[in-house]
């Protein structure tokens, strides 16, 4: 006789996205309760002073502010260029590479050409390579999944080492001076390839091109027959061949639109705001951006919301580390035990738990 197991889970329906919201409301809630008493246990501090620096980290000051929609921006952008490859199911971690592999071209430009031709047509020049750069490099690992299926988590993953190595050995060959073993800000007497300020506001320019992108993204990927095309690789790739569909061609595509996005990701680093070339300059945001990406079930508007989240704890866990006197050790412990109850929450968003109802024996 079969006995029937204590627990177990089952996949849960389609959750209206409302509920499904609350509940993650509910597990942030959760866990700022479970971080206040840690807090009081290990320092001795008022939890809400704590949670009130967090805060004031982020928005205290209008710098900031800014600082903080910058940073929101970039998280933004390299997440929604990886989240077309993620709604296929083609799980690209090479987002640090493909970004810094646009940071690349538009460092070369600004470099090489930047006294050479107008202004205008220099940002015109950076945008072309950095949006080839990051799509080749996207490329390469598509190309070899669609010809011969190899794997591309560990390619995409190993692309970033190279992507690292390449702009590691061009900072020493345009290292200013000779022997510091850094670019130093490019072209910082001429501004050659600097973008144009908005409003008197240096990062506003790319907070309106990755509002702009996310747009696209979602339309591209809800209303369109690409993104349709996708979706159903996505689910089955026997089903998409039955029906038509061209999988290798919507594999490589894909992946050269996700490339290409990170590209842009690399140029607006580059173009917009540090205006130098380092190995470090992405910082990791790639893998984040997958996190990202994956809580926002891969929906470019919501991937507004959980990019904010994402940059909100990581400003304010180093504002708290800086007010009160403690090391960044602290900061992260709170920053991934909020962030261990939201992915924890979407665990009972996508399953339901079983428990084994008692029988009573019939005389």
């Amino acid at each position: 006789m079969n006995k029937v197991p204590l627990i177990h889970v089952t996949r849960r329906k389609d959750i209206f996205w409302v509920r499904a919201w609350l509940v993650r409301i509910i597990a942030v809630a959760l866990a700022l309760v479970v971080c206040g008493v840690i807090t009081m246990m290990a320092t001795g501090l008022n939890p809400i002073k704590v949670y009130a620096a967090m805060i004031d980290g982020a928005f205290g000051t209008s710098r900031r502010l800014w600082m903080l929609l910058q940073n929101i921006a970039i998280l933004l952008c390299i997440s929604i260029a990886l989240a077309p490859a993620f709604r296929m199911r083609f799980w690209n971690l090479g987002g640090d590479g493909q970004a810094l592999m646009g940071a690349l071209g538009a460092a070369a430009s600004m470099i090489l050409i930047g006294d050479k031709v107008p202004n205008w047509l220099l940002i015109l020049i950076m945008i072309v390579v950095s949006i080839c750069a990051g799509a080749l490099w996207a490329g390469i690992p598509a190309f070899f999944k669609a010809r011969w299926n190899t794997n591309e988590t560990l390619f995409t993953l190993m692309m970033n080492y190279v992507a690292v190595q390449l702009v590691a050995f061009f900072v020493i060959v345009w290292e200013v001076p000779k022997g510091a073993g850094k670019i130093g800000i490019i072209n910082q007497n001429s501004n050659a390839g600097w973008f144009p300020q908005v409003g008197g506001q240096k990062y506003l320019l790319n907070v309106i091109i990755v509002s702009v992108l996310t747009i696209l993204v979602f339309i591209y990927m809800n209303y369109t027959k690409q993104g349709y095309e996708l979706s159903v690789v996505g689910e089955s790739e026997p089903t998409a061949r039955y029906v038509g569909i061209k999988v290798r061609r919507v594999i490589v595509r894909t992946m050269l639109l996700s490339g290409a996005l990170c590209g842009v990701t690399g140029l607006l680093l580059v173009g917009g705001t540090d205006h130098t070339l380092t190995t470090t300059l992405v910082g990791g945001r790639g893998f984040t951006g997958v996190m990202v990406a994956w809580l926002a079930k891969f929906n470019p508007v919501f991937m507004v919301i959980t990019s904010f989240l994402i940059v909100f704890l990581q400003r304010g866990a180093t504002e708290i580390t800086t007010t009160f006197g403690l090391n960044q050790s602290f900061g992260d412990i709170i920053t991934g035990i909020i962030l261990f109850f939201i992915i924890g929450c979407e665990f009972f968003l996508n399953y339901q738990i079983h428990f084994r109802k008692a029988h009573k024996e019939v005389a």
